[in-house]
Order: C-alpha cells, then structure tokens, then sequence
C-alpha cells in the first residue's frame, strides 16, 4: 500500500514539473507582451490552481494574479480565494475555528 501511495506522490510530483515547464513560458509571455485578455489568464490560472500543491507553480500562480490585478481585481479575487479554498491550511483552520466561535 505504502509503495503505490509513493508512486502516486512521485507520478503527481512529475506532472507538476511538466506543468511548470509548460506553463511558465506562457506566464512570462502574457506579462512581456502585457496582454490584457482575461480569458486567456483565467484559462491559465483555472489549469494552474490544480497543481499549487508545489511552491514553484504557487509562485508562478502568483505572479499572474499580481499582473491581472492591475486588469481586474475581482477576477484576481477569485483566483486568490479560490487558492485559500483548495490549498490553504492556515485559512481553514481560521475558518473552522471562527465558526466555532460565532
């Protein structure tokens, strides 16, 4: 059981390295080239946000927030809350805690 929960970890590690070589370029093209199309960022972070689990495409998440916000803040908050839901530990725990508190 151990070794296929390995395997998995290790297939799931190397998906998130293809996915930075592939999606980093992109990023960098739509900040270089100062591309205002929300489509193509929301595209771009929608298929990002699943691999956030690995700190260099968090960080590439958020470049690309931080660029969209000067085009458009509530996309970025949506992307930026969105993250929270999925990844965040720290924000659930503030969470599930505020709620027992009220």
């Amino acid at each position: 059981m151990m070794d296929k929960i390995n395997d998995l970890l290790e297939s799931r590690n190397i998906l998130a390295q293809q996915v930075i070589a592939s999606y980093e370029p992109l990023v960098k093209d739509i900040i270089a080239s100062q591309s205002k199309d929300v489509n193509q960022i929301s595209s771009i972070l929608d298929f990002m946000l699943d691999f956030c689990f690995d700190d260099n495409i968090l960080l590439l998440y958020r470049k690309l927030c931080r660029y969209l916000y000067d085009i458009d803040q509530e996309t970025t908050a949506y992307y930026i809350n969105a993250y929270r839901e999925l990844w965040d530990e720290e924000g659930k725990q503030f969470e599930n805690n505020k709620k027992d508190v009220v």
